[in-house]
């Protein structure tokens, strides 16, 4: 698919209408008056869409073992519902928590049997996390975008599985380090190992 074409799972709102546009590029290489509006746009809506996600997934608070188990592998974070919660709280402040929402909706698509919800889900996770025109869209490579538009044709549960692991890739090699250092997870280390000396 090139770049001037638009996927026929994406669909178009009327706000973003443009007659006489100079150009129909994904990219930001235009400095045209519509792709301006667009990245205004885009981050005045940012924030105000990410405020309005439910705030964690349901988990127990976790034991001094398992919060410093996180620090051994990015796997123990991710497999923890406790870890996930305060990854996704260090991910908040640096404006890339979509990540995690678009990992973990792809999780959930995984668990569908059902082919209408499969095809329902898909496109709603098209639409999020996907699409060039939605505040929350994640960063693919041109490749694995090509596979998803492929797929996207007749979807299944695994229609994301390239895409989720490049953004878990991204979330282990760019932001996990830095959660490690970050004030969120040694206060919470210190918060933990705290009040189980007390106990």
């Amino acid at each position: 698919m090139s770049r001037h074409e638009t996927s026929p799972t994406t669909v178009q709102p009327a706000s973003n209408h443009r007659p006489n546009a100079c150009c129909f590029c994904w990219c930001c290489c235009c400095s045209c008056s519509w792709n301006e509006g667009r990245e205004r746009a885009w981050r005045a809506s940012r924030e105000t869409k990410l405020e309005t996600i439910p705030n964690c997934e349901a988990c127990a608070k976790p034991t001094p073992e398992e919060v410093q188990g996180w620090a051994q592998s990015f796997d123990k974070l991710m497999k923890s519902p406790a870890g996930r919660n305060v990854f996704r709280e260090f991910l908040r402040t640096e404006y890339s928590e979509e990540n995690m929402l678009f990992w973990l909706a792809c999780e959930e698509l995984k668990t569908e049997c059902n082919k209408h919800t499969i095809d329902e889900k898909a496109r709603m996770i098209y639409e999020d996390y996907i699409s060039i025109l939605s505040p929350k869209e994640v960063s693919l490579d041109s490749r694995v975008r090509e596979v998803i538009n492929r797929k996207m044709q007749e979807p299944s549960s695994h229609t994301f599985d390239d895409a989720q692991l490049q953004i878990y890739t991204l979330m282990h090699r760019d932001s996990y380090p830095r959660f490690l250092n970050s004030a969120i997870y040694k206060s919470l280390l210190q918060s933990v190992s705290h009040s189980s000396s007390e106990s």
